[in-house]
């Protein structure tokens, strides 16, 4: 496990460590945290006095949830000051927690009940994200569908005042919603999916085709319901982009309950699908079911691979003429990423001036998960962030051995030459510690 290797090389090296995110909080009397600093999910605005205390040679444990009164919040105020891994890029939690009782899942065990933003503080948010230079903000959170049913607002109610506020030549991306609470708002989603300057992508996860395994996992819906969302958005918001997940291997799921899940992929050809094995997360119900052997669920996950993989959406879009939002480096480093309206990755040359732009391109490649284009005219150039001097500050990377490289050849800072944290604070100090090192 990637974690806990990491934590026997830093404190192989006498180092301080801070964990923080879903894993510490979820299962806080894991032996290899044991005696460690830990900073729960709601509390990473504290994560300084944490820090500073380990430093002292204490072991500081914050778990607890913000609470105004008998009501959670959303967490850590959206006002924090925030390093972005990508300047053109702001990530804005709307709300925490869910609503949900998924028995193969431990979000609700890490996160608890839904605890949702007001409306205004996430306005504000992007406001201020757009003045620093931001083009592209994803509302995000583990459900975000389910926004506002613990402060009496929807997420159409969110949407609609945030779409004022989003700059010509700026795009929002709309993060994860479930199905059971898209569906009492598919009329404004649409609507909302249509705005030029909100992206016409949803990811919506099905996990499987089969009624009686959607049972199992307490998923709240039925998969003609799932059906019926993809066809309405489908039929309402032409060109959208549904993005899915589906579970292999979950206990109860027969070879009929599988065939079903890869009927619906044929149905759909889906161009992002996430495929998972079933991995039984302990202290889950799904854990305590009687699994199924691990070469038929490796079978099953192959299947589905194969089937997907011989799907080709994007075929039909050659030589089409798009509009695209650049925002981001290719992972082949030699292509800059821009997004379309749909969503979908097209890939450009890699120009400095094209970074933060809004282009014109012609299609003239397609593959299995890109388009890729040619630039025909340039749009209005906007000023992009001072901090985004560098195109190489997207290719950034948070892999071991970069950070076992950096580690070794440091000397100074206090004695401090690593401190780990889980998901976003992990990330946020360990950029922290590249700039105290410069």
């Amino acid at each position: 496990m990637l974690y806990s290797h990491s934590l026997s090389l830093f404190l192989s090296l006498g180092k301080k460590v801070v964990i923080a995110g879903c894993v510490s909080q979820g299962a806080p009397s894991t032996k290899f945290i044991e005696g460690l600093s830990v900073v729960g999910v709601q509390q990473i605005d504290r994560v300084v006095e944490v820090v500073e205390e380990t430093f002292k040679g204490h072991s500081v444990r914050l778990f607890g949830q913000k609470k105004e009164g008998p009501k959670k919040l959303g967490g850590a105020s959206l006002h924090l000051p925030k390093i972005r891994k990508n300047p053109l890029i702001e990530i804005i939690a709307i709300n925490t927690g869910c609503l949900n009782q998924c028995t193969y899942c431990k979000t609700k065990h890490a996160r608890g009940e839904l605890g949702s933003y007001p409306i205004e503080e996430i306005v504000q948010r992007g406001v201020q994200s757009f003045a620093e230079g931001v083009r592209e903000i994803w509302m995000t959170s583990e459900d975000t569908g389910a926004y506002g049913r613990d402060i009496g607002v929807s997420l159409p109610d969110l949407l609609y005042e945030f779409v004022k506020i989003i700059p010509e030549g700026c795009m929002l991306r709309l993060g994860m919603t479930n199905p059971p609470y898209i569906l009492e708002h598919l009329e404004d989603m649409a609507i909302i999916l249509n705005h030029p300057r909100v992206y016409s992508f949803l990811h919506l996860p099905v996990q499987a085709g089969s009624d009686q395994v959607l049972e199992d996992m307490k998923r709240e819906y039925t998969s003609a319901e799932f059906c019926h969302v993809v066809d309405f958005l489908r039929s309402k918001v032409p060109g959208v982009t549904i993005a899915t997940d589906v579970i292999c291997g979950f206990p109860t799921e027969t070879e009929e309950d599988f065939e079903e899940t890869l009927r619906l992929i044929d149905k759909y050809r889906f161009p992002s699908l996430f495929i998972n094995q079933f991995f039984p997360r302990p202290g889950t119900p799904a854990a305590r079911m009687k699994k199924i052997p691990a070469d038929q669920v490796k079978l099953r996950t192959k299947k589905a691979s194969e089937l997907f993989q011989s799907q080709f959406p994007y075929t039909a879009k050659l030589r089409e003429v798009q509009q695209i939002l650049v925002t981001e480096v290719a992972t082949d480093k030699k292509h800059y990423v821009g997004h379309n309206k749909f969503y979908d990755q097209v890939l450009i040359p890699m120009k400095e001036e094209y970074l933060g732009q809004s282009l014109t391109v012609r299609i003239i490649e397609t593959g299995k998960h890109y388009l890729k284009g040619e630039v025909i005219t340039e749009g209005e150039k906007q000023a992009i962030p001072s901090t985004y001097s560098n195109p190489n500050q997207l290719a950034f990377s948070l892999n071991p051995q970069t950070m076992v490289q950096r580690i070794k050849k440091s000397t100074n800072i206090w004695n401090f030459l690593a401190v780990l944290l889980v998901g976003v604070l992990f990330q946020i100090l360990y950029i922290a510690y590249r700039n105290n090192n410069r």
